[in-house]
Protein backbone atom coordinates (compact mmCIF):
# COMPACT_ATOMS: atom_id res chain seq x y z
CA UNK A 1 0.00 0.00 0.00
CA UNK A 2 1.35 3.41 -0.99
CA UNK A 3 1.08 5.61 2.11
CA UNK A 4 2.94 8.72 0.94
CA UNK A 5 0.68 9.50 -2.07
CA UNK A 6 -2.33 9.49 0.25
CA UNK A 7 -0.57 11.81 2.68
CA UNK A 8 0.45 14.11 -0.15
CA UNK A 9 -3.12 14.29 -1.45
CA UNK A 10 -4.50 15.07 1.98
CA UNK A 11 -2.03 17.90 2.36
CA UNK A 12 -2.79 19.14 -1.14
CA UNK A 13 -6.43 19.29 -0.05
CA UNK A 14 -5.30 21.39 2.95
CA UNK A 15 -6.07 18.67 5.46
CA UNK A 16 -2.79 18.65 7.43
CA UNK A 17 -4.23 17.40 10.72
CA UNK A 18 -5.98 14.56 8.93
CA UNK A 19 -2.76 13.56 7.16
CA UNK A 20 -0.74 13.69 10.40
CA UNK A 21 -3.36 11.64 12.25
CA UNK A 22 -3.44 9.14 9.39
CA UNK A 23 0.31 8.60 9.78
CA UNK A 24 -0.08 8.27 13.56
CA UNK A 25 -2.82 5.71 13.12
CA UNK A 26 -0.47 3.58 11.02
CA UNK A 27 1.74 3.19 14.10
CA UNK A 28 -1.06 2.25 16.52
CA UNK A 29 -2.16 -1.38 16.37
CA UNK A 30 -5.24 -0.70 18.48
CA UNK A 31 -6.42 1.91 15.97
CA UNK A 32 -5.58 -0.34 13.02
CA UNK A 33 -7.86 -2.96 14.54
CA UNK A 34 -10.82 -0.58 14.30
CA UNK A 35 -13.28 -0.73 11.45
CA UNK A 36 -12.96 1.75 8.58
CA UNK A 37 -15.82 4.01 9.69
CA UNK A 38 -14.35 4.44 13.19
CA UNK A 39 -10.91 5.28 11.85
CA UNK A 40 -12.37 7.75 9.37
CA UNK A 41 -14.34 9.42 12.17
CA UNK A 42 -11.10 9.88 14.14
CA UNK A 43 -9.44 11.49 11.12
CA UNK A 44 -12.34 13.87 10.60
CA UNK A 45 -12.44 14.77 14.30
CA UNK A 46 -8.71 15.53 14.27
CA UNK A 47 -9.08 17.92 11.34
CA UNK A 48 -12.08 19.68 12.87
CA UNK A 49 -10.31 20.10 16.21
CA UNK A 50 -7.19 21.48 14.51
CA UNK A 51 -9.25 24.00 12.56
CA UNK A 52 -11.11 25.09 15.68
CA UNK A 53 -7.80 25.56 17.50
CA UNK A 54 -6.37 27.63 14.65
CA UNK A 55 -9.51 29.74 14.54
CA UNK A 56 -9.36 30.33 18.31
CA UNK A 57 -5.69 31.28 18.08
CA UNK A 58 -6.52 33.79 15.35
CA UNK A 59 -9.38 35.31 17.34
CA UNK A 60 -7.20 35.61 20.45
CA UNK A 61 -4.40 37.21 18.46
CA UNK A 62 -6.79 39.78 16.99
CA UNK A 63 -8.34 40.45 20.42
CA UNK A 64 -5.01 41.57 21.91
CA UNK A 65 -6.16 40.78 25.44
CA UNK A 66 -4.01 42.40 28.10
CA UNK A 67 -4.09 39.19 30.17
CA UNK A 68 -3.78 36.58 27.45
CA UNK A 69 -4.12 33.58 29.78
CA UNK A 70 -7.24 34.87 31.57
CA UNK A 71 -10.13 32.40 31.67
CA UNK A 72 -13.37 32.14 33.60
CA UNK A 73 -12.44 28.69 34.93
CA UNK A 74 -9.58 30.20 36.96
CA UNK A 75 -11.60 32.87 38.74
CA UNK A 76 -11.23 32.95 42.52
CA UNK A 77 -14.65 33.16 44.21
CA UNK A 78 -13.37 34.12 47.66
CA UNK A 79 -16.31 35.58 49.64
CA UNK A 80 -14.67 38.96 50.12
CA UNK A 81 -14.51 39.58 46.38
CA UNK A 82 -18.30 39.80 45.87
CA UNK A 83 -17.91 37.85 42.64
CA UNK A 84 -21.33 36.54 41.60
CA UNK A 85 -20.86 32.89 40.57
CA UNK A 86 -24.37 32.45 39.05
CA UNK A 87 -23.89 35.61 37.00
CA UNK A 88 -20.48 34.42 35.76
CA UNK A 89 -22.03 31.09 34.73
CA UNK A 90 -24.72 33.02 32.86
CA UNK A 91 -22.15 35.22 31.11
CA UNK A 92 -20.11 32.13 30.18
CA UNK A 93 -22.93 30.97 27.91
CA UNK A 94 -22.38 34.00 25.66
CA UNK A 95 -26.07 34.83 25.51
CA UNK A 96 -25.33 38.38 26.65
CA UNK A 97 -23.44 38.88 23.40
CA UNK A 98 -26.30 37.41 21.34
CA UNK A 99 -28.64 39.80 23.15
CA UNK A 100 -26.25 42.75 22.61
CA UNK A 101 -26.00 43.46 26.32
CA UNK A 102 -23.05 45.07 28.11
CA UNK A 103 -20.99 44.28 31.20
CA UNK A 104 -19.74 46.92 33.63
CA UNK A 105 -17.01 45.90 36.10
CA UNK A 106 -15.97 48.38 38.79
CA UNK A 107 -13.74 48.22 41.83
CA UNK A 108 -10.54 49.53 43.35
CA UNK A 109 -7.18 49.08 41.67
CA UNK A 110 -5.83 45.54 41.71
CA UNK A 111 -9.05 43.68 42.55
CA UNK A 112 -9.08 41.78 39.24
CA UNK A 113 -11.22 43.91 36.91
CA UNK A 114 -8.89 43.57 33.94
CA UNK A 115 -8.50 39.83 34.48
CA UNK A 116 -12.27 39.31 34.58
CA UNK A 117 -12.79 41.49 31.51
CA UNK A 118 -10.12 39.54 29.60
CA UNK A 119 -11.59 36.23 30.78
CA UNK A 120 -14.92 37.29 29.31
CA UNK A 121 -13.05 38.24 26.15
CA UNK A 122 -11.36 34.85 25.93
CA UNK A 123 -14.71 33.12 26.41
CA UNK A 124 -16.14 35.23 23.60
CA UNK A 125 -13.25 34.17 21.35
CA UNK A 126 -13.93 30.53 22.18
CA UNK A 127 -17.49 31.07 20.97
CA UNK A 128 -16.28 32.65 17.72
CA UNK A 129 -17.22 36.20 18.69
CA UNK A 130 -14.89 38.89 17.34
CA UNK A 131 -13.29 40.52 20.35
CA UNK A 132 -11.04 43.54 20.88
CA UNK A 133 -9.36 44.83 24.04
CA UNK A 134 -8.34 48.45 24.40
CA UNK A 135 -7.42 50.71 27.27
CA UNK A 136 -9.69 53.71 26.84
CA UNK A 137 -6.78 56.24 26.89
CA UNK A 138 -5.10 54.25 24.09
CA UNK A 139 -8.34 54.11 22.10
CA UNK A 140 -8.61 57.89 22.32
CA UNK A 141 -5.07 58.13 20.89
CA UNK A 142 -5.95 55.79 18.02
CA UNK A 143 -9.07 57.76 17.19
CA UNK A 144 -7.10 61.02 17.21
CA UNK A 145 -4.51 59.55 14.83
CA UNK A 146 -7.31 58.23 12.62
CA UNK A 147 -8.78 61.72 12.41
CA UNK A 148 -5.40 63.04 11.33
CA UNK A 149 -4.65 60.46 8.64
CA UNK A 150 -8.14 60.19 7.20
CA UNK A 151 -8.95 56.70 8.47
CA UNK A 152 -11.42 57.82 11.15
CA UNK A 153 -14.51 56.40 9.41
CA UNK A 154 -12.69 53.12 8.77
CA UNK A 155 -11.71 52.77 12.43
CA UNK A 156 -15.24 53.55 13.60
CA UNK A 157 -16.60 50.93 11.21
CA UNK A 158 -14.10 48.38 12.52
CA UNK A 159 -15.07 49.08 16.13
CA UNK A 160 -18.75 48.81 15.20
CA UNK A 161 -18.22 45.29 13.83
CA UNK A 162 -16.51 43.90 16.93
CA UNK A 163 -18.90 41.58 18.78
CA UNK A 164 -17.25 42.15 22.17
CA UNK A 165 -15.35 45.41 22.73
CA UNK A 166 -13.47 45.60 26.04
CA UNK A 167 -12.66 49.12 27.27
CA UNK A 168 -10.31 49.04 30.24
CA UNK A 169 -9.16 51.91 32.47
CA UNK A 170 -12.41 53.77 31.95
CA UNK A 171 -12.29 56.96 34.01
CA UNK A 172 -8.55 57.65 33.88
CA UNK A 173 -7.86 61.26 32.94
CA UNK A 174 -10.42 63.79 31.78
CA UNK A 175 -11.61 63.51 28.16
CA UNK A 176 -11.62 66.62 26.01
CA UNK A 177 -14.44 67.65 23.69
CA UNK A 178 -13.19 65.59 20.75
CA UNK A 179 -12.66 62.51 22.92
CA UNK A 180 -16.17 62.81 24.34
CA UNK A 181 -17.53 63.01 20.81
CA UNK A 182 -15.43 60.03 19.76
CA UNK A 183 -16.76 57.99 22.65
CA UNK A 184 -20.33 58.90 21.77
CA UNK A 185 -19.76 57.85 18.15
CA UNK A 186 -18.40 54.47 19.23
CA UNK A 187 -21.24 53.86 21.68
CA UNK A 188 -23.89 55.02 19.21
CA UNK A 189 -22.66 52.55 16.58
CA UNK A 190 -22.70 49.71 19.10
CA UNK A 191 -25.96 50.52 20.88
CA UNK A 192 -28.31 47.50 20.74
CA UNK A 193 -26.09 46.01 18.02
CA UNK A 194 -22.94 44.80 19.79
CA UNK A 195 -21.68 44.18 23.34
CA UNK A 196 -19.22 46.27 25.33
CA UNK A 197 -17.31 45.44 28.53
CA UNK A 198 -16.23 48.35 30.74
CA UNK A 199 -13.60 47.95 33.46
CA UNK A 200 -13.25 50.98 35.70
CA UNK A 201 -11.94 52.10 39.06
CA UNK A 202 -14.51 54.89 38.92
CA UNK A 203 -17.92 54.10 40.47
CA UNK A 204 -20.83 54.59 38.10
CA UNK A 205 -22.20 57.49 40.12
CA UNK A 206 -19.10 59.50 39.14
CA UNK A 207 -19.26 58.83 35.41
CA UNK A 208 -21.26 61.97 34.69
CA UNK A 209 -18.58 64.12 36.29
CA UNK A 210 -15.84 62.20 34.48
CA UNK A 211 -17.41 62.74 31.06
CA UNK A 212 -17.98 66.41 31.77
CA UNK A 213 -20.53 67.49 29.18
CA UNK A 214 -23.98 66.63 30.63
CA UNK A 215 -25.60 66.00 27.25
CA UNK A 216 -22.86 63.68 25.99
CA UNK A 217 -22.64 62.00 29.40
CA UNK A 218 -26.36 61.23 29.37
CA UNK A 219 -26.14 59.78 25.86
CA UNK A 220 -23.05 57.64 26.52
CA UNK A 221 -24.15 56.32 29.90
CA UNK A 222 -27.66 55.57 28.65
CA UNK A 223 -26.24 53.41 25.85
CA UNK A 224 -23.91 51.56 28.20
CA UNK A 225 -25.70 51.03 31.48
CA UNK A 226 -29.38 50.51 30.84
CA UNK A 227 -28.92 47.00 29.44
CA UNK A 228 -25.75 46.10 31.32
CA UNK A 229 -24.83 43.42 33.82
CA UNK A 230 -22.91 45.13 36.63
CA UNK A 231 -20.30 43.79 39.03
CA UNK A 232 -18.49 45.67 41.75
CA UNK A 233 -15.41 43.74 42.88
CA UNK A 234 -13.92 44.13 46.33
CA UNK A 235 -11.09 42.70 48.39
CA UNK A 236 -7.32 43.14 48.56
CA UNK A 237 -5.11 43.67 45.52
CA UNK A 238 -4.72 40.54 43.39
CA UNK A 239 -1.31 41.70 42.21
CA UNK A 240 0.19 40.41 45.46
CA UNK A 241 -0.82 36.83 44.65
CA UNK A 242 1.92 34.28 44.08
CA UNK A 243 0.10 32.80 41.06
CA UNK A 244 -0.55 35.57 38.50
CA UNK A 245 -2.45 33.16 36.24
CA UNK A 246 -5.45 33.16 38.55
CA UNK A 247 -7.59 36.09 39.63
Amino acid sequence: MLIQPTVDRLRALRLPAMSDTYLTQRQDQAVLAMDFDSRLALLVDAEILARENRKLARYLKDAKLRVAQACLEDLDYAPGRHLDRPLIRQLATGEWIREHRNVVITGATGVGKTYLACALGQQACRQSDRTLYRRLPRLFQELALARADGSYATLLARLARVDCLILDDWGLGTPNDLQRQDLLEVMEDRDAARSTVIASQLPQEHWHAYLGDPTVADAVIDRLVNNAYTMHLKGPSRRKREDPKKA
